[in-house]
């Protein structure tokens, strides 16, 4: 008996034996299709490069960046970038400039900057000294401190060496985010003037911020100085750019108060920017000037959208200040980027996507390495109507800092790097670059 038990047991494990090489293989290619799917779904952010327009519509409607018109009643021109990574978003900052200037006569250039940076740039552009590589560092972002942000100001100093008087271009920033500068630039515009600079030259001492006086405390001195300067207007236009060096790091101590709230930041930024830049278009008008050209991000620029109920993006604040005929915006858009991001506050990464935007994956069909597309040309009964329409994927990446935790989750949500809208609704033409390649920083 016992040897008849054991004859059976060998049978069962034999059996049995054989069956878990079969359930082995089945694990193991069950993992390997798991795997090989998440590769594909981390890789494309899904399991396709999504969907696509339809691509004889879309190339019957579609020219060259060097075909962008602007209707006449548009006071701001507004040019998004989907990425502050990418060398061909830099670029069109150039290319659009240059036929702003060209065929709409537009004399200035408003950027996602701080303001006393920009007047640093300024200065360069009117002849001054330094190199333009150094007046692009001077604006204090690392997203600018490229070959194509140096071109751009190379080529505004070049015009403004043969420009007629008042035809010169003026380069303003409408940012708050930095104070070092705008501090240099009112101390120097108010002693000019003759205003009292002794408690602010205590506040900046030698380049530096007195972290002895409390935010209060500075805030009362900037208001002081900015009334001494109200009261000397000898000349208007000195005296509103020294104020408003002011006004800027007023802001700036405002904005920093929401620094436990970075929602709160969001929304305040937005709103101070469009009010910077609604100032920057009473400039440019008392210059005789009816245009202006600002450049930022798609995220900001856009005449739809808002944070929450009361708080709008930019661009839409801007197109209820002075109506959505006289806010003509464009925005980019990629089908694929390879982007420069920070991965610490001293080191950048590259980081590779795809938009899923059906727009952008009809352009890399038709073959183009850039287009854009007017929306008002299109007519209504064209499918490519309802495309522009209906809403869609956009790719969108700032400059929140890519650590490892942060890539993965990227990875594993798609959507952290995307927008979902209307394109129609948000702008009223868009640019699409099809591969989009990482800027060069200098060190």
């Amino acid at each position: 008996m016992r040897s008849k038990w054991k004859n059976e047991g060998k049978m069962v494990m034999q059996k049995s034996r054989k069956k878990h090489p079969i359930i082995g293989g089945i694990i193991l290619g069950i993992l390997i299709v798991l795997i090989i799917a998440g590769g594909v779904f981390s890789r494309f952010g899904g399991f396709s490069t999504g969907k696509c327009a339809d691509t004889a519509e879309f190339a019957k409607y579609t020219g060259q960046v060097s075909e962008i018109t602007i209707p006449e009643e548009a006071k701001i021109i507004a040019l998004g970038e989907a990425t502050h990574g990418n060398a061909e978003f830099q670029q069109l900052k150039l290319d659009v400039f240059q036929i702003m200037v060209e065929k709409y006569g537009v004399k200035a250039f408003a950027l996602e900057a701080d303001y006393g940076c920009c007047e640093t740039a300024n200065r360069y552009i009117h002849g001054g000294e330094g190199t333009a590589e150094q007046a692009a560092d001077a604006l204090d972002f690392q997203i600018y401190k490229t070959d194509e942000m140096a071109n751009l100001l190379r080529w505004m100093r070049e015009y403004n060496e043969t420009a007629g008087e008042g035809e010169d271009i003026c380069f303003y920033g409408f940012d708050m985010q930095r104070y070092d500068a705008n501090y240099e630039h009112l101390i120097e515009a108010a002693k000019a003037l003759g205003a009292d600079t002794t408690e602010l030259e205590k506040i900046w001492n030698n380049g530096e911020l007195n972290t002895e006086y409390t935010d209060e405390q500075r805030e009362e001195t900037i208001k002081a100085v900015k009334t001494e300067l109200l009261e000397k207007q000898k000349e208007e236009k000195e005296t509103n750019r020294a104020v408003h060096f002011a006004d800027i790091l007023l802001q700036n101590i405002e904005l920093g108060k929401t620094m436990e709230n970075a929602w709160a930041g969001i929304a305040l930024r937005d709103k101070l920017m469009s009010e910077n830049i609604m100032w920057i278009l009473d400039e440019e008008e008392a210059r005789g000037n009816s245009r202006i050209f600002i450049s930022g991000h798609n995220g900001h620029v856009s005449q739809f959208g808002s944070y929450d109920n009361e708080n709008k993006y930019m661009g839409n604040l801007l197109a209820d200040n002075i109506g959505e005929d006289a806010y003509f915006v464009i925005g980019t858009d990629f089908y694929k980027t390879t982007n420069n991001m920070p991965k610490t506050s001293v080191e950048r990464t590259k980081f590779t996507v795809y938009s899923h935007d059906p727009l952008a994956k009809a352009a890399k069909k038709c073959g183009y390495e850039s287009c854009f597309l007017d929306f008002s040309k299109i007519p209504d009964e064209s499918v490519l109507k309802n495309e522009v329409t209906e809403y869609c994927y956009m790719g969108s990446l700032g400059e929140n800092q890519l650590t490892i935790l942060n890539r993965i989750v990227m990875r594993v949500l798609p959507y952290t790097y995307r927008i979902w809208g209307s394109p129609v609704s948000m702008y009223d033409g868009m640019i699409f670059v099809t591969e989009a390649h990482p800027t060069e920083i200098r060190k």
